[in-house]
This record gives C-alpha cells, sequence and structure tokens, in this order.
C-alpha cells in the first residue's frame, strides 16, 4: 500500500491523547502541504492524528457537540491510552481532571507516519512509529507498506493485545486489512483486553445511561451512535424505540466482507425492545469514508 512517510516528533503535553489519535509535529513545517494533505494544524505546526483500522474506548466523548463529556468504562480506555504512548516511547504522562497531559516524559518522541490522507475532521489518517524508519527512505517519500512493516506499528500492537477494536474503511488495502483482522481475531480468541469483557455482537439489555461509562464494553462506533441518539432525549431517559431509525439517518454506508454486501450501519443492529446487538463482527465490517 502506497503511502507518504512523514518523519516528526510526538508530543502531548497540553493535548489528550487517548488509545486511538495522539499529536504529531513533522520535521518539516509544510510537510502536509507538500504531500499535499488536508491537515488542520495548530499554532505549532502540530497536527491531530487518528491511528488507522483502529479505534479505541472513548475516554472523553461529547454527544452531538454538546452536553456534558461522557467516557466508555475508564480502566480499559485509559489502558488503550496509556499503552499507546508507551508503545510511541513515553515513560510517564501526567495528566489533569479533564485528561489533559500536563507534563511528559520525555518531552517529545521521534517517530514517524505513514500517511495517505485526511478524514473529515482535519486529522491525518495514519500508521504511527516509534523512532526512525528503518532504511533510507526520506522525509515525504512514497513508501510501500506491507504487512511485515505493518506489524511494527502502534496501530497493530494494540490490536495484538486487544485494547482497541478493529474498525476498517474502505481505502485501506486488502493485504493490511487481512493481517489487522486475523490478529483482532486471534486476541479475541484470547480473552485479551476489551475481549474480556465485550458484549457488541453477544447483546445486552440497556436500562441506564450509567451503563454506558461504568460497564458496558461495545464498539466505540456504537457507543457514540447511542450516546448521540440518547443525547436528544432530554428527560434522561434511554427508551430505544426509536435508535434504529436514527442510525438510518446517519448515513453509515458499509459493506461486509467476504460477502461484500453492500448496505448501512443500521441493518447489522439488532434492536428488540431494550437488548441491542451487532450482528457481525466488527473485523468483518468495512465502513465507506463520508
Amino acid at each position: 500500500m502506497p503511502m507518504t512517510l512523514i518523519k516528526g516528533t510526538f508530543q502531548i503535553v497540553g493535548a489528550s491523547p487517548d488509545g486511538d489519535s495522539v499529536r504529531f509535529y513533522p520535521d518539516d513545517p509544510q510537510a502536509t502541504k507538500k504531500a499535499g494533505l488536508k491537515v488542520r494544524l495548530n499554532s505549532r505546526g502540530g497536527m491531530q492524528l487518528r491511528l488507522d483500522a483502529i479505534d479505541a474506548l472513548e475516554t472523553h466523548y461529547r454527544p452531538q457537540g454538546h452536553g456534558a463529556m461522557l467516557h466508555q468504562p475508564a480502566e480499559l480506555a485509559d489502558a488503550a491510552s496509556a499503552r499507546l504512548l508507551a508503545l510511541l516511547g513515553f515513560t510517564k504522562a501526567e495528566r489533569d481532571e479533564n485528561g489533559t497531559v500536563t507534563r511528559a516524559v520525555p518531552p517529545k518522541v521521534t517517530g514517524h507516519i505513514l500517511t495517505r490522507f485526511a478524514d473529515k475532521y482535519g486529522r491525518a489518517v495514519a500508521f504511527a512509529f516509534p523512532g526512525q524508519r528503518p532504511g533510507r527512505s526520506t522525509d515525504l517519500s512514497d513508501v510501500h507498506l506491507d504487512v511485515k512493516a505493518l506489524k511494527n506499528s502502534a496501530n497493530y500492537q494494540l490490536l495484538a493485545e486487544g485494547l482497541v477494536y478493529p474498525t476498517f474503511y474502505s481505502l485501506l488495502y486488502p493485504d493490511l486489512r487481512q493481517a489487522l483482522s486475523d490478529v483482532a481475531v486471534a486476541a479475541r480468541g484470547s480473552g485479551s483486553g476489551v475481549w474480556k469483557h465485550d458484549v457488541t455482537n453477544s447483546g445486552f439489555r440497556l436500562q441506564s445511561r450509567t451503563q454506558l461509562s461504568t460497564d458496558l464494553v461495545i464498539l466505540p462506533k456504537l457507543f457514540r451512535r447511542l450516546v448521540d441518539y440518547l443525547s436528544i432525549d432530554e428527560s434522561g431517559g434511554v427508551s430505544l424505540a426509536g435508535f434504529s431509525h436514527y442510525l438510518s439517518t446517519r448515513n453509515d454506508r458499509l459493506f461486509t466482507i467476504p460477502d461484500g454486501h453492500a448496505t448501512e450501519f443500521e441493518t447489522l443492529v439488532s434492536v428488540r425492545r431494550q437488548t441491542l446487538q451487532l450482528t457481525v463482527e466488527p473485523e468483518r465490517i468495512v465502513f465507506i469514508e463520508a
């Protein structure tokens, strides 16, 4: 899979990294412009990354862009975030009560990313690696990412340890997707990380909003859609009577593999009164970029 190599540093002080997103500062301030990437940069030239192919439990999510900040079960969500920082080379990260990093050791770490595009929020969709890339590849050069090199990425390692869910989009090449799927299935089989408690496919009964933050370990995309839907109801209720219709309005287009069935997320979510279940395993779903 051809991708652009961007060299730089990971810096987290003042940011709120989680298990699938972290701040990256290119060595070349014009790197994203030269690469033709529509990435949003902060005043110091830093970009927010969205780590490709993975989705971590939410540590801070604001439904529909308003209301109180919510999170998924904190122990597992924080474990993914801490492990990502460790994989990138940070030995310590202190945070305030809002999850913002106030001190990091070391203050920054050398690393590199491989990317091809930015998402609609201006985040570079990337595979993240600690240190320098082996070989003689120069900054901003085109690099072919194969399965062997993929295994050195933080993305792959987090999946292998069961700390994140596989969440694939259609621009990811099939050979890489298959390797990531295989390692995620292996992690689920061993009951590692989130898989020990996951109820996404087995199903669960929603009785309170608190469950979503304290007890229920589910696919983060499903969590986000649920709390977005519930945020519309000012009464604080948890009725799922309108959830299927709500999902149909979100236009989450996808296809399933290996059958290649094109559909929308709503058709894969079974709602029976207050019981909810995703009927297809996450690694068999490929979303189409909005």
